[in-house]
């Protein structure tokens, strides 16, 4: 098609076409930043926890009597626990992830890594030493939270330690870790090596397990740091967790609280922390499944009222044109013909809009990164926002365009 005509008619329309530019640039470069946004959310919420999350209740007690042995209490609920029907297994728990309940101590690789994070009073001063997420329970922890062990061993009966309360314990002899800590710090080769924590006596690597999220999200490059310590907790407030197959969940918890509450009748149990994993992760991401809908409703409201004024700037420029499309009807210009002026008018000018929208997504991106800790903006989503901009273009034109072809030669010719 012979574009001078279609470049003609622009410049006689040059403030109403900039507009329309200019508020296609705004919506690409909007929604481009939103799609990034969106999908970053979802990303945190389909992270894998590394448990058998459709599998696991929880009950958290919380015991206010003062004479009582935490660690005997904790036995006699585990074997009251375990004898449930449709229990699997049960342990007792520091934390668990996504719980928001996170320890963690400066950890090493070497005594080498640690000397040099010592002399510069911290753990970024040095490449072999990071911050990981600490958890402890009680023996066959790993199997009751349905770990994966990729390397190693699960911890024998005469390696768990009982704990002060408050406090992981300082004599562990061994240590299990992530496959992200265990590249982080001894790049794969992790059993058998030391361990140094917190100003502990070194830990030997025994075990490697697939993956284990950290209680608290931080950086996507550090939420998998996690170590397992064969530490039984020594608080009396702790956390009980149950597996059981997915269907018998709540009648677990149910039988779970009830002989918990006979046990010990003064001890407190917040119907809030008696739940499953699923809950407990609904709850997490909450702030971020609304989020989500917030972004959505806001990215697609922006391309509804862009549809909008492409489509009525279409219909005020089909009225203005209606004599002019019938002279050209009129020497022979066929439906298709007026068709696809108006297409390729509405192309040029989102193209435009588009190519602007490029550049001010950008910078759009670069405030969000400099004031929210947004990533950089994949180049990807510059050409799926151009694609989506550019068809949205067309749709919304296309009842315009349509009623401009049937437009009777005749008819125009003598509407002067």
């Amino acid at each position: 098609m012979n574009l001078r005509p279609i470049l003609s008619s622009l410049r006689h329309h040059k403030l109403t076409a900039f507009l329309l530019v200019l508020q296609v640039a705004l919506t690409c470069a909007i929604v481009c930043n939103v799609a990034f946004m969106i999908a970053n959310r979802v990303g945190q919420l389909t992270l894998p926890s590394g448990l058998a999350e459709d599998e696991l209740s929880m009950v958290h007690v919380v015991g206010i009597d003062k004479d009582d042995n935490p660690q005997v209490r904790h036995a006699t609920d585990l074997a009251a626990l375990r004898a449930i029907q449709g229990v699997h297994a049960a342990v007792a728990v520091d934390s668990l992830p996504l719980s928001r309940s996170d320890s963690s101590y400066g950890t090493c690789g070497s005594r080498e890594s640690l000397d040099q994070a010592m002399a510069a009073r911290s753990m970024q001063g040095s490449s072999g030493c990071v911050q990981p997420s600490v958890y402890s329970g009680s023996e066959g922890e790993l199997a009751a939270l349905g770990l994966k062990l990729v390397a190693g061993r699960d911890f024998l009966p005469d390696e768990y330690v009982p704990a002060a309360p408050g406090w992981v314990a300082a004599n562990v002899p061994s240590a299990i870790i992530t496959r992200a800590l265990a590249e982080r710090l001894y790049h794969g080769d992790a059993l058998g090596r030391d361990l140094y924590m917190g100003g502990r006596p070194p830990m030997r690597v025994v075990g490697v397990v697939d993956n284990l999220l950290r209680p608290r999200l931080r950086a996507p490059s550090v939420n998998q740091y996690s170590v397992l310590l064969p530490s039984v907790p020594g608080d009396s407030e702790v956390t009980y967790v149950l597996r059981s197959a997915p269907r018998d969940r709540q009648p677990v918890l149910d039988a779970a609280v009830d002989i918990l509450g006979r046990l010990e009748p003064s001890r407190l149990i917040p119907p809030s922390s008696t739940r499953t994993f699923a809950q407990l992760r609904q709850k997490y991401f909450q702030r971020d499944t609304t989020m989500i809908g917030l972004l959505l409703a806001s990215a697609l409201g922006l391309l509804f009222v862009t549809a909008l004024g492409i489509t009525g700037l279409a219909n005020f420029w089909v009225q203005q044109r209606t004599r002019s499309i019938g002279i050209r009807r009129a020497i022979g210009a066929t439906r298709g013909d007026i068709l696809r002026y108006f297409q390729t008018e509405n192309f040029l000018i989102v193209g435009a809009g588009i190519v602007l929208g490029m550049l001010l997504a950008f910078l759009l991106n670069a405030e969000l990164m400099q004031h929210y800790e947004l990533a950089r903006l994949p180049l990807f989503y510059l050409p799926m926002g151009a694609l989506v901009l550019w068809g949205l273009g067309q749709l919304a034109v296309l009842g315009p365009a349509l009623r401009a072809a049937a437009v009777p030669p005749v008819v125009a010719t003598r509407s002067t």
